[in-house]
């Protein structure tokens, strides 16, 4: 097996992808200088439209750790951003993670799409609520799969991060598990469908999740296992012309 394929309810024009760590991705992503944030290199890029027959270059994002949101046009490639959307065919929306959540998005009629980067940083500025505003889309129109990430039993933090979610949402608390003195086990699974929730978008509407990678090695790269030293793995998403 060289990637996942979503197993969620969208329409047949939808086309996504998540790599794995024997398949794609063993060099470090490109460090955008200009931006401060990581990118693919243009050797990975084509490896990877290779390796998943794209139609179309991916649009990729100088990932940030921030809330802002792009077109996925050709005039936004590597543009400072965690997620990007699509409304036209063969555009594709593509993010880079090894502990941080995916997020794609589709709504039913297979018109919209978007890639979402969410790490800790992101989800608590709104990176998941300004995608969802971008789309325009009805709340119960959408579908949301959320992908491989770091598991609630490896993703320590500290109170800085407690404290950014409930400060804001105090159901965020029931994502937080108590581990040592200033220290919390965190749920970003939780963290993100909290978020999804408050913007309407329940639980029958949410795929995935169920996805570790820290301890499923042989699958992911993670960053916090590897200590920094690791690849990255890529999630695609475009919808395919009729």
């Amino acid at each position: 097996m060289k990637y996942i394929q979503p197993d969620w309810p969208v329409p047949c024009n939808i086309k996504a992808y998540t790599t794995l760590r024997n398949s794609w991705g063993e060099r470090k992503p490109y460090h955008d200088k200009n931006h401060g944030g990581y990118t693919c290199n243009i050797e990975e890029s084509q490896q990877l439209e290779t390796l998943l027959q794209l139609p179309n270059k991916p649009i990729w994002l100088t990932q940030i750790h921030g809330n802002i949101v792009i077109k996925a046009a050709p005039e936004n490639q590597k543009k400072a951003a965690d997620a990007s959307y699509a409304t036209e065919p063969n555009q594709i929306c593509a993010v880079l993670t090894a502990d941080c959540l995916p997020i794609l998005i589709c709504n039913k009629q297979g018109t919209h799409v978007a890639a979402i980067h969410a790490g800790w940083r992101g989800l608590a500025s709104g990176i998941i609520e300004n995608t969802l505003k971008t789309l325009q889309q009805p709340s119960d129109e959408l579908l949301a799969w959320l992908g491989p990430a770091i598991g609630p039993q490896k993703f320590e933090v500290g109170n800085d991060v407690y404290e950014a979610f409930t400060s804001e949402h105090i159901v965020s608390a029931s994502a937080f598990t108590p581990h040592s003195p200033g220290k919390w086990l965190a749920n970003l699974y939780e963290l993100a469908k909290i978020r999804l929730n408050l913007m309407g978008i329940s639980m029958p509407q949410i795929y995935g999740n169920h996805f570790c990678t820290y301890t499923q090695d042989e699958l992911f790269f993670s960053y916090r296992r590897d200590k920094g030293k690791t690849g990255r793995m890529a999630s695609v998403i475009w919808i395919s012309p009729l």
